[in-house]
């Protein structure tokens, strides 16, 4: 691991964010997950905790991130609103964070987008701008930027962003020691590298032993490729169901963020992810989009044995799935 920059979230930032946050996020909560078709799945001796991010405010953790970064903003520049590029859950975070701060937002979608999340970015308010492909529309963001003097909301670059994401990180450790667990391993899943940085550093300073793994779909492998390759990587296309992961480069802040406190990256099929989506359906019976459903992909596939005998932190980042996609998932080879 490289050296903590001073750059990097503090535990006393972390927990200021936090304050400031409020209730305009939920402390999700934690929960022990027993049951004997899960037992079946794990390792010997293995225990999973559950982060259950899905019931955050719009479904999933990034309103911590969007709000930390808006609520820096001065007047003027709420006044004139935001903008930012997304598949679906940073655009609804940033049409719910505009609600919350009186301001408004202008979200770049492809037309690929779930048409349920784009719904619910409509129904927050949000003005919707259909483009081809993640490329293009962080090309239309910046327009939209320059020409109408939004401030553009990165979807997980940025030191705000991992302040805010910190918190989840923060409040997993906090509440398992509260449930007398020392956690060895937090299993979580990235995008772009905006979560999975913020929650591991957070875990590491308050528990530098435990072990942080960082889990990407085989399709969408940027953290994956910078990892190997020691610098920030691209992919040239999204080829993955968890479309809220398909982050199409890895950028140099959260690169080195994760560079510095996370132990590994492992990759997940779309198959391993579907899977797991049953799973915690019928065992944890939780509603989750395929994203949410990563970090568990990974502890019952290449983190199987690593886990053995270990309390394992698994975050669920998000349940934004219609039901009709998320019947198509479970249905798929059964």
């Amino acid at each position: 691991m490289t050296p903590p920059s001073s750059g990097f979230p503090t535990l006393p930032a972390i927990r200021a964010a936090r304050h400031r946050l409020g209730d305009r996020v939920e402390t999700t909560g934690v929960r022990r997950w027993r049951d004997d078709p899960l037992q079946a799945r794990l390792a010997p001796g293995t225990d999973v905790w559950l982060k259950e991010e899905l019931f955050q405010r719009t479904g999933s953790f990034k309103p911590r991130g969007a709000l930390t970064v808006m609520m820096s903003l001065t007047p003027e520049q709420l006044a004139r609103g935001v903008t930012g590029v997304s598949a679906g859950n940073h655009a609804i975070s940033l049409a719910y964070s505009a609600r919350q701060l009186h301001s408004t937002a202008t979200v770049v979608m492809p037309r690929t987008a779930n048409p349920y999340r784009i719904m619910l970015c409509v129904e927050l308010g949000a003005e919707v701008v259909l483009v081809d492909n993640v490329h293009e529309a962080f090309e239309t963001a910046r327009a939209i930027e320059r020409d109408e003097g939004r401030t553009f909301v990165h979807p997980y670059e940025g030191p705000l962003t991992a302040l805010g994401t910190a918190t989840v990180g923060m409040e997993f450790i906090e509440q398992t020691r509260a449930n007398g667990v020392e956690l060895d391993a937090v299993v979580v899943a990235a995008g772009g590298g905006g979560l999975t940085g913020g929650v591991a550093c957070a875990v590491k300073l308050l528990a530098p032993d435990t072990k942080v793994y960082v889990v990407e779909p085989e399709g969408a492998d940027t953290m994956h490729r910078s990892f190997a390759a020691g610098a920030p990587q691209s992919i040239d296309m999204v080829r993955t169901i968890a479309d809220s992961l398909g982050a199409p480069r890895c950028e140099p802040y959260s690169f080195a963020l994760n560079q510095a406190y996370v132990d590994d990256v492992v990759l997940v099929s779309d198959d391993q992810i579907r899977d797991a989506m049953r799973l915690l359906y019928r065992s944890a019976k939780l509603v989750t989009e395929p994203a949410g459903a990563a970090s568990l992909a990974a502890v019952l596939g290449p983190l199987r044995d690593r886990l053995a005998g270990q309390q394992a932190g698994v975050v669920v980042c998000g349940g934004n799935v219609d039901a009709a996609s998320f019947c198509g998932y479970l249905a798929l080879d059964e």
